[in-house]
C-alpha cells in the first residue's frame, strides 16, 4: 500500500479555470463598483448601466472592433470608450475602458 502511493502521481486536470481572475470593490465618483482582473481578456471593459447610474461622458472609439466572447447573441461592435477615474484608499487612478453591455461586474481590465 505504501509503495503504491509513493508511486501514484497527480494528474494535470486539464478542467481548471484558464486563468487567473481577480474580484475587488473600487470606489468611481464615491461609488462602491465591482472590478474584476482577468489576465485572460486583453482589453479594459466597463459596463454600460454603470456608465448610465454615474453620468460618466462617452467617447468614440478612435479604432471600433467586434466583440464575440462577451455574449451568446453574435458580434457585439464596440464603437464607444469612456474614462473612468476610481480608488482604492490611498490608491487612485484613471483608466480607458471600452463601453460593453455586461452584468459580471461593472469594470472588468484586462492584462496591460
Amino acid at each position: 500500500m505504501i509503495i503504491r502511493t509513493l508511486n501514484n502521481h497527480p494528474t494535470v486536470d486539464h478542467e481548471t479555470q484558464r486563468e487567473n481572475i481577480f474580484h475587488t470593490r473600487y470606489k468611481v465618483l464615491e461609488n462602491v463598483c465591482s472590478l474584476i482582473v482577468d489576465s485572460g481578456s486583453c482589453r479594459n471593459c466597463c459596463s454600460t448601466r454603470m456608465i448610465e447610474k454615474l453620468n460618466l461622458q462617452l467617447i468614440l472609439h478612435l479604432k471600433p472592433y467586434k466583440l464575440q466572447w462577451i455574449n451568446e447573441d453574435g458580434e457585439l461592435n464596440v464603437d464607444k470608450r469612456v474614462k473612468v477615474k476610481l480608488s482604492m484608499g490611498n490608491y487612485k487612478d484613471e483608466i480607458l475602458c471600452d463601453v460593453v453591455p455586461m452584468e459580471v461586474c461593472h469594470i472588468l481590465l484586462g492584462r496591460p
